[in-house]
């Protein structure tokens, strides 16, 4: 089997439906051809990484092909498709966070200290999302970014609306503190 290469995932998945006859195979071949960019672009909000998001992207279909029975099967398979994205960041952001923690007790270096915030980072928007935990993160870019209503939001992340709509205040808030009132407004409007 060749090494992967960005994007191969994604060629494997299509060329597996191919190799379906099957019902499944061009219902799963419609549903990535219409949700794969969406999905890519909900990871690359939740991760901000254009490489990253691609292979997360790419995971989650792979995943949701060996799932197409109970995807197919759900009420909303495309909320189901945004749970699974959501869920792989956050799997790939615990395991980068171990990785830190082990790199930084090997090292055994102490983290610097600054007095005030370094204003051209806070300004950038992508900058602030990763800043925020990961529940906050991504209830703020699936309502704001995407336009999802409360409802659509929890189906996604597999949590109450009421957990959407307090997760998606405090984060907005909080981004508000790092990038300010008028450009939180922004983002909130779609206009950033």
């Amino acid at each position: 089997m060749p090494p992967a290469t960005p994007g191969s995932r994604r060629r494997i998945v299509v060329v597996a439906t191919d190799a379906d006859t099957g019902d499944g195979a061009a219902e799963f071949r419609a549903f990535f051809e219409r949700h794969y960019a969406e999905l890519a672009r909900l990871a690359h909000l939740l991760t901000g990484e254009t490489d990253a998001a691609d292979d997360v992207a790419a995971d989650a279909m792979l995943a949701l092909w060996h799932r197409w029975d109970r995807v197919r099967a759900a009420d909303h398979p495309a909320a189901y498709a945004r749970g699974v994205v959501a869920n792989l960041v956050r799997t790939r952001i615990r395991g980068t966070v171990r990785e830190r923690r082990r790199i930084a007790a090997f090292w055994d270096r102490r983290p610097e200290h600054t007095e005030g915030p370094d204003v051209p980072a806070v300004l950038d928007v992508r900058t602030a999302l990763r800043a925020l935990p990961f529940r906050k993160r991504a209830c703020v870019v699936l309502r704001h970014a995407f336009d999802l209503s409360e409802r659509d939001t929890a189906l996604a992340l597999g949590v109450s609306v009421g957990t959407v709509k307090s997760q998606t205040a405090k984060g907005m808030a909080e981004l508000q503190r790092l990038l300010g009132p008028r450009a939180a407004a922004e983002l909130a409007t779609g206009r950033r």
